[in-house]
């Protein structure tokens, strides 16, 4: 299978390596940069063959946009007469697939990806959407390269991305900010900066990798550590009190607003 990935940036690398490791070979894949050091790092690392935008597109089974989304509309309008039969994937976040599908002069085979950050250790979630000419096949395929770098969850209506944007798309931030908080809190005690680090990313490692191998939902898990008038039930006192919950499902709600608004922003033409 010919792959070609417009952009090279984290994302398109995590994706790459993903395959490499799985068996895909890297020759049969062309990776479109801008930058020169980076096609230089490319194909040292991965033996992929490199071109700067405006090289003419080999014929290939997949096309992977992996462009900022303020770029998307000048890349995909620029490669429309080249993408032929190609199955296109595209990982930026906010353009709704009929605006895609406008600029690729109709392309209909093309599927929609909300990854994550932690795809860089194949360790994410995307959330995929595909068009409604996309066949089944074509999903399949579009899993089997995603699933290079973590799991896949497939939605059914567009308005759903939006909220796979805000839950797992913006979630690794929300993670780290509460690790963060954790690691200041652990200073707080009088803990050295390297011991805070330590306790706080050991916890959450911890507690993810029991919360994945238990049959127990959070909540059970949650008061399985909450004894009855113990430290945990004064944290947790704590921390509904000052509606930590309640702020969380907000800000959620607040990054799936905003997505909805990028595509609408981001997706009309010039003359709109």
């Amino acid at each position: 299978m010919k792959l070609t990935f417009i952009g090279g940036g984290n994302m398109a690398v995590a994706i790459l390596g993903g395959l490499v490791q799985r068996g895909y070979r890297g020759q049969d894949v062309l990776v479109i940069e801008p930058d020169q050091a980076k096609r230089e790092e490319l194909q040292a690392s991965w033996q992929v063959h490199t071109a700067e935008p405006g090289a003419p597109l080999p014929a290939s089974e997949v096309i992977v946009l992996a462009v900022k989304p303020q770029q998307l509309r000048q890349v995909a309008t620029a490669i429309a007469n080249q993408v032929g039969n190609a199955l296109v994937i595209s990982i930026a976040a906010g353009i709704k697939l009929d605006a895609l599908s406008r600029w690729l002069g109709g392309h209909g085979r093309l599927v929609r990806v909300m990854p994550n950050t932690p795809a860089l250790v194949q360790a994410g979630i995307s959330g995929a959407l595909a068009a409604d000419s996309t066949s089944n096949a074509d999903r399949q395929l579009a899993e089997d390269i995603l699933s290079a770098v973590g799991e896949v969850v497939w939605v059914e209506k567009e308005s759903e991305l939006d909220g796979v944007t805000a839950i797992s798309g913006s979630g690794p931030a929300y993670v780290f900010y509460f690790m963060e908080a954790l690691q200041a809190a652990a200073r707080a005690q009088g803990f050295a900066p390297e011991t805070a680090r330590k306790l706080a990313y050991q916890t959450f490692a911890g507690a993810v990798k029991l919360a994945l191998e238990s049959p127990d939902d959070a909540d059970t898990l949650r008061q399985k550590v909450t004894s009855k008038g113990g430290t945990t039930e004064r944290a947790i006192n704590a921390l509904e009190t000052s509606q930590v919950r309640a702020t969380i499902i907000a800000a959620a709600s607040a990054a799936a607003a905003r997505s909805r608004e990028l595509g609408e922003e981001l997706g009309r033409d010039p003359q709109e």
